[in-house]
């Protein structure tokens, strides 16, 4: 964890790609207490993104990563599904 405060969270998600990283990014700004998501990774050749949320109001930003990172695999598992279910066809 880099930073932390009431309502801002920064962390390093070491080896978490590109795509990862900004499929949570989405899910966080689809979130209406977030006020500000998104990520850097601050040199080409480390793979250690990191990832910045800031929240609105009462809500804890950890909270808020947590549930974005339960979306983004609830996304996941349903592309998986579709995925599969047009390759059979």
């Amino acid at each position: 964890m880099l930073k932390k405060s009431a309502n801002e969270l920064k962390i390093e998600a070491e080896g978490a790609s590109h795509g990862l990283c900004n499929l949570l990014q989405k899910k966080l700004l689809e979130d209406k207490r977030v006020d500000l998501a998104g990520y850097d990774v601050p040199h080409p050749l480390a793979s250690s993104p990191v990832i910045y949320v800031r929240v609105k109001g009462a809500a804890k930003p950890e909270d808020v990563l947590i549930k974005a990172a339960e979306k983004a695999r609830e996304a996941n598992a349903a592309f998986s599904k579709e995925l599969k279910k047009a390759l059979k066809a």
